[in-house]
């Protein structure tokens, strides 16, 4: 087959029927992968065309696969979607992060009156969020705000917690259970 030269020719067999279904599939295809990039939540997909869906972190998954329905129950009840728990200051420290979907529903976990736990549930060791003498908690505590990413930190003496560990976090009458730390 030859190129097309601007004349307008076509190939032979290159009718308009065929055309469009090449069109029509390139189309699907780039649709499909904006789908893909927006339910992912990526930037390279969709560019904010779509409403991203609620995403289940892995630090939500469960050996019985029921991350979804907690992930489900966080939002419905609290408000939140939480992104997850993972180690920062090479391990002394665990970082719990979460998205406020609902201010209303999400104000007892940004409550500075509540005071957060986090029980590791293999030993029972129970982290507190240390206090700084010129900082203060380790912890946001603000009004909470839809769309916006908050962060609690918890100490962790002796490394006891590491990744893969299980970990509940209790904030008031918040309670997310079995977290598996990043």
């Amino acid at each position: 087959m030859k190129a097309d030269t601007g004349t307008g020719a076509r190939p032979p067999g290159a009718g308009s029927a065929q055309l469009s279904r090449g069109t029509l599939l390139l189309r699907a295809t780039l649709l499909a992968g904006a789908l893909t990039g927006a339910l992912a939540g990526t930037a390279a997909g969709a560019a904010g065309a779509l409403a991203p869906a609620a995403t289940v972190p892995a630090s939500l998954a469960l050996a019985d696969g029921s991350h979804a329905l907690h992930a489900v129950y966080y939002q419905r009840n609290w408000g939140l979607d939480i992104v997850g728990v993972r180690t920062v200051a090479s391990g002394a420290m665990l970082e719990f992060r979460y998205r406020v979907l609902d201010p209303a529903k999400s104000r007892v976990v940004n409550d500075a009156r509540s005071v957060p736990i986090m029980i590791d549930r293999d030993s029972g060791a129970r982290l507190q969020v240390p206090a700084l003498e010129n900082i203060g908690a380790l912890r946001q505590a603000t009004a909470p705000r839809a769309g916006r990413t908050y962060w609690i930190v918890f100490g962790n003496p002796g490394h006891r917690v590491h990744p893969g560990s299980q970990v509940d976090v209790e904030i008031g009458a918040f309670r997310a259970e079995a977290l598996i730390v990043d």
